[in-house]
């Protein structure tokens, strides 16, 4: 597969049907630049149009940090007029979008510093595992930044209203286990343990039916207002689109079997 990758702070691979996306800029503590920002759509896209590609994992290089957020060190320069704010915060937006958008299922494998936009990266994702060295949080009010509304209701979506104001109004940091106990992530594991266990889910995921996955994906978004939602003709389309192929004839016939289905997504 071509890389799509248009930043030198993405790094792509793809195996097994895992692709696996990494924030590299370790000597910042994986802060993501503004062309790192503008990156992600076009890599979401090509990963989301990619039929060997099941399942994605988004991280960060090393085991300091997934992401330790923007790069500050671009605030006096490209953030430093209300328009140029604007300009980052649409860039950080789209990324956000791109990511829940995307019709594969997406995983963040989390190791030290989450924080602020890389936070709201990990939110965008659909499932998110931690190591328990994990640390999160939302400096927004500490900075001065507009938090991107769109952003902020994937927030709400995952933890709920209070819980997403008390980590905006504080700006407070939270470790792994509380993170847990919000549901700001599914499970967390020893940080020596979480490359086995991110690896453990995307495969679990990666041998089920792609079009169950897709359908119950933009359905779940539109339930509860993400990006990636459909229209109830889009969705009752994805769902009929399961009954038709190939794979919902494999799934019978391995149940009968008493075999492992062997699905392709077609």
């Amino acid at each position: 597969m071509p890389s799509p990758v248009a930043s030198h702070s993405l790094r792509l691979s793809v195996a097994s049907g895992i692709a696996t996306m990494t924030i590299d800029n370790e000597a910042r503590r994986n802060a993501i630049d503004f062309a790192t920002w503008r990156a992600f759509p076009q890599v979401m896209t090509t990963l989301g149009a990619d039929d060997d590609v099941r399942v994605v994992i988004i991280r960060g290089a090393g085991d300091v940090a997934f992401t330790a957020g923007a790069d500050i060190g671009e605030f006096g320069s490209l953030r430093a007029s209300p328009e140029g704010g604007r300009a980052y915060e649409a860039a950080n937006l789209a990324a956000f979008e791109a990511v829940a958008a995307c019709p594969k299922p997406v995983l963040a494998l989390i190791r030290g510093f989450c924080l602020g936009g890389g936070l709201g990266i990990a939110l965008a994702c659909d499932l998110r595992i931690a190591a328990d060295d994990a640390v999160f949080a939302i400096p927004a009010a500490r900075l001065g930044v507009g938090y991107p509304p769109a952003g902020m209701g994937m927030i709400v979506a995952a933890i709920g209203a209070a819980a997403a104001k008390d980590l905006i109004f504080t700006a407070r940091r939270i470790e792994a286990a509380e993170a847990l106990t919000l549901g700001l992530v599914q499970k967390v594991v020893p940080a020596g343990d979480i490359e086995r266990a991110a690896a453990g889910l995307a495969e679990t995921i990666a041998v089920n039916a792609p079009l169950t996955i897709r359908a119950a994906k933009a359905a779940v978004a539109t339930a509860a207002g993400l990006p990636g939602a459909g229209t109830p003709n889009d969705l009752q389309a994805l769902a009929d689109a399961c009954f038709a192929s190939a794979d919902y004839a494999e799934g019978c016939a391995a149940f009968l079997g008493k075999r492992s289905p062997q699905f392709t997504g077609r």
